[in-house]
Order: structure tokens, then sequence, then C-alpha cells
């Protein structure tokens, strides 16, 4: 762990490696984050965890040196509804970035046409209490309800002990759903654990929920090559193949104590998606129909 002389928290390897496996061409990262630069967008007072900087130019970086072309940028928990360090890396990235926002319940229909003409294409609701204080369903509704206009969907993060609670919340949402991490499954309980088959109950009750199959690293406690995490998610691929997004997750909020290497968790993708028709689904063809439609 890396923690400055001002308590600021580093959770991203500085050294990662540089992948054997080469992304198709036009690939796109749809899930990564930017944190700060603090000094011009300040982290809120809520915030569960307090990081070093991540701006856009570091993101750009890694992203070319693991052969990505695109990014889809999620606001993290730390900067709380101010959009402002994720529309500004959706700025500067020259059309290459999307956006996923998280907003007050009590926002300006203006406000969200702002979010939309800045690159916002989806809104995220967190369902993690050690991350968000409240969480509250009807507010997340009305919001759900609200940008139905804009043709945006609605990101959801949970955990596979609140999926039951969780259905009838998933059901009423009128727009198209992304879940993070696939609810954070127990991966080692494989293919036909609980887990698992639960969550592809809730795939197959509808037909636009997608889900992003990521985060190796949080989810396999045996750590690289994550082999439990292979097995358990790449049935899960093959089956909703037009339905999956692959991230890196970067820069791994609240991972400072088990840092994976960036380089480590691409090589993962040929394994849960080992044909090219495979990997250009989840890589490209899926994120860029949800992302960037005009270019599909």
């Amino acid at each position: 762990m890396s923690t400055d002389e001002n308590g600021r928290i580093r959770s991203w390897t500085l050294t990662p490696s540089t992948p054997r496996y080469s992304p198709p061409a036009g690939a796109v990262d749809a899930h990564c984050h930017v944190f700060g630069p603090m000094a011009r967008f300040p982290f809120s007072p809520k915030a569960k965890y307090l990081p070093q900087d991540a701006g856009p130019d570091a993101l750009f970086a890694l992203r070319e040196k693991l052969g990505f072309a695109r990014s889809v940028i999620v606001q993290a928990s730390c900067h709380g509804t101010d959009n402002a360090a994720t529309l500004n890396g959706i700025a500067v990235s020259g059309g290459t970035c999307r956006g996923v926002a998280v907003v007050d319940p009590a926002i300006s229909d203006a406000d969200l046409d702002m979010l939309h003409a800045g690159g916002i294409r989806g809104v995220r609701f967190n369902f993690l209490k050690r991350l968000v204080d409240d969480a509250p369903m009807d507010k997340f509704l009305d919001i759900a309800k609200r940008i139905e206009r804009l043709g945006w969907h609605v990101v959801v993060y949970f955990e596979a002990d609140s999926l039951d609670e969780m259905r009838p919340f998933l059901a009423a949402i009128p727009v198209p759903i992304v879940i993070d991490h696939m609810g954070r499954p127990d991966v080692t309980q494989g293919r036909e654990g609980a887990d698992m088959s639960a969550f592809r109950t809730l795939l197959d009750g509808r037909t636009d929920i997608w889900t992003k199959v990521t985060c190796p690293d949080r989810l396999d406690p045996a750590g690289a090559p994550y082999a439990d995490f292979v097995k358990a998610v790449r049935p899960l691929v093959a089956d909703y193949q037009d339905r999956v997004l692959w991230g890196t997750d970067w820069p791994h909020p609240n991972m400072e104590t088990r840092i994976p290497d960036d380089g480590g968790l691409v090589e993962v993708i040929p394994q849960i998606a080992p044909t090219a028709a495979l990997q250009h689904k989840l890589l490209v063809a899926n994120p860029m129909r949800l992302y960037w439609p005009e270019e599909d």
C-alpha cells in the first residue's frame, strides 16, 4: 500500500506489465475512473476514501499501453455527485471517452441535458453500504424515469447477498440496466453455484440487462491468474455474449492492499472470451452499441 504524507492512498501500480494479448482494433475499456486532480476537482466531504490523483493523462497512458482505443469513465464515489472530474476526462479525450454519472435525486432536467452534452450516457446507483450512506430506491426510480428521454441506461452496483431484495427495484427500472461486476458473486462456487445461478436468473428475466464481466482481482480470493474467476465467468460470456462489457476498473478504488497488475487483468480477456468473435463483441461491438450508438 502506498500512502503519501497527506494520508492519500494509491490503489494502482506504477509499473503495469505490457500484456501479451492484443485487444482488437477499437477496443473499449468500459469501466474505469478518474480521481481529481484534487487541486482542481476536490473530493466529496462524504468520501469513504481519499485517493492520490489519477487523472486523465495517467488513464490515457495506461490505455495506450494496454492496447485500448476508448474508455468509459464511471463516476467514482469519492467525487460524490459532482461529476466535474469525469466530465473533464471526457472533454480532454478527443471524443474517445464517454461517461456514467452519479447524480443528486434533485438534479434538474437542464443539468441532465448538460451532462448529456458532456458525454454522459448513463447514471450509476451504488448500493454498497461501505461506500455510500444513502441509496433511496424510490428517488433512484424517479431518476431512471427521467433519463429515459435521453436514451441513457442505469448502472447498478450491489453485492450478491443483496440480489433478492434488489429484484423488485430492478424490475421497475424502465431503461436498460448494466450490473457492475456481475453483482459481485462468489466465483469460487463455480458456474453452478448459488450466486452465479441467481445472477443468470436475473439476466434471463430481462433481455435489456447487461453486465460487466470485470474485477477478477476483487472477486477471486486466490488472486492471479484468477482461475476460479475464469471458470465461473467464461460460460456467462458465451451464453450472454451480446450483453457483456469489460473494463480495467483502474485505478482500482479500495484495492490498495491488493493492487492488481493491469496487464495481468488484460490477459484474462482471452480466457473468458476465447474466440476472436467473442472478444470483438465484448470489447468493441457491445460497448459501442451502448455508448457510441451513433457510430454503431
